[in-house]
C-alpha cells in the first residue's frame, strides 16, 4: 500500500517543486498567460473528452454533481458559522473554506489513485465547484453578485458537451478525439507546475489565524466528503473521489480575488501556502483511507 501512495504523491509533488524552483531560480514564468491557456483551452477540453467517453452512467455522474453542489453549501454553512462566532472577517476567508483546490490538485490526484473513472467522476465533482468559485466568491470577496459570468466560462461548456455526447450515443471521429485528448492532457501537469510556482511568490501575513482556518478547511472537507459519501450511498471509488476533492487545500483562486478586492491578501495567501503544506503532510493519510485494501 506504502508503494501505491507513494506513486500517486510523487508526480503531484514533483510537478509542483519543479515550479517552486522555477521561481525561486527567477526564470520568466508567464503564469497568467498559463492559467488563461489551461482555463480557457486545456481544462474544457479535459472536460469534454473525459465525461464524453468514460465508461460510467448517468446516475454516478449526476450523484457525483449533486455531490459537490451539498459540500459546497456544507462548507458555506460550517464555515461562516465558524467564523461568526471567531469574530472572523467573513467576507475574507469565506471564500477560502468553500472552495478547495479541486482542479490542479485534485483532478491529477483522482486520475493517479482511480484511473480514467476517477478522472471522470472528478470532473463532474470540479464542474460544479468551478461555477460555483466564478459566481460565488468574487460575489462574496465584493459584495457584487453576477450569476452572468456562467455564460462566459468554457470549462462549463466543455462539460454540457461531454455530457451530451456522451448520453446522445453521437460517436466522434477519432482524430477529434485523439485531438481533444492531447489538448486536454497539458493541463493537469501544467498547473501543479503554476502551483508551485504561485506558492513561491506569495507574501504571507497573520501566520496564526491561517493555520486555524488551514486545518478548518482540511478537517471540515474530510468530514463533509465523508459523511455524503455514506448519506449518499456512493461505491468505494465515486466516495474515495468525494473524500479527496472535499480534503483538497485552498484553491489559489481565492488569493486572487483577495488581492483583486483588497480583502487581506496577504492573510488569504497564508491560508493557501498552509493549507496547501498542510495537505502534502496528510496526504499519505488521506490516500490510504480512500484507497482500497
Amino acid at each position: 500500500m506504502s508503494a501505491e501512495i507513494f506513486s500517486v504523491i510523487a508526480p503531484v509533488l514533483i510537478c509542483a517543486v519543479i515550479g517552486f524552483s522555477w521561481a525561486k531560480m527567477r526564470i520568466p514564468f508567464e503564469s497568467e498567460f498559463v492559467t488563461r491557456l489551461v482555463t480557457n483551452v486545456g481544462f474544457p477540453c479535459l472536460m469534454f473528452v473525459s465525461l464524453a467517453t468514460v465508461d460510467l452512467d448517468a446516475a454516478a455522474l449526476g450523484v457525483m454533481g449533486l455531490a459537490s453542489v451539498v459540500s459546497v453549501v456544507a462548507f458555506a454553512v460550517i464555515g461562516l458559522v465558524v467564523l461568526r462566532l471567531a469574530k472572523i472577517e467573513w467576507r475574507t476567508f469565506l471564500p477560502s473554506l468553500m472552495f478547495a483546490n479541486t482542479g490542479n490538485m485534485g483532478l491529477p490526484l483522482c486520475l493517479l489513485a482511480f484511473g480514467e473513472q476517477g478522472l471522470a467522476l472528478a470532473v463532474a465533482y470540479f464542474a460544479i465547484n468551478a461555477i460555483a468559485n466564478f459566481v460565488l466568491a468574487p460575489a462574496i470577496a465584493s459584495g457584487n453578485f453576477n450569476p452572468m459570468v456562467v455564460l462566459k466560462a468554457p470549462l462549463i461548456w466543455g462539460s454540457l458537451g461531454g455530457i451530451a455526447v456522451k448520453f446522445s450515443g453521437l460517436i466522434l471521429p477519432e482524430w477529434l478525439t485523439n485531438t481533444l485528448a492531447l489538448i486536454g492532457g497539458f493541463p493537469i501537469p501544467l498547473m501543479l507546475i503554476t502551483l508551485g510556482f504561485s506558492l513561491a511568490g506569495l507574501q504571507m501575513t497573520g501566520l496564526g489565524r491561517a493555520f486555524g482556518v488551514s486545518v478548518l478547511r482540511l478537517g471540515m472537507g474530510f468530514l463533509v466528503g465523508w459523511g455524503l459519501g455514506e448519506l449518499l450511498d456512493m461505491g468505494p471509488l465515486a466516495r474515495g473521489v468525494l473524500i479527496i476533492e472535499c480534503t483538497m487545500p485552498v484553491a489559489v483562486f481565492n488569493f486572487l480575488y483577495a488581492q483583486m478586492y483588497n480583502n487581506k491578501p496577504g492573510e488569504v495567501a497564508g491560508v493557501v501556502l498552509i493549507s496547501t503544506l498542510l495537505s502534502f503532510l496528510t496526504l499519505p493519510a488521506l490516500l490510504w483511507f480512500v484507497l482500497p485494501g
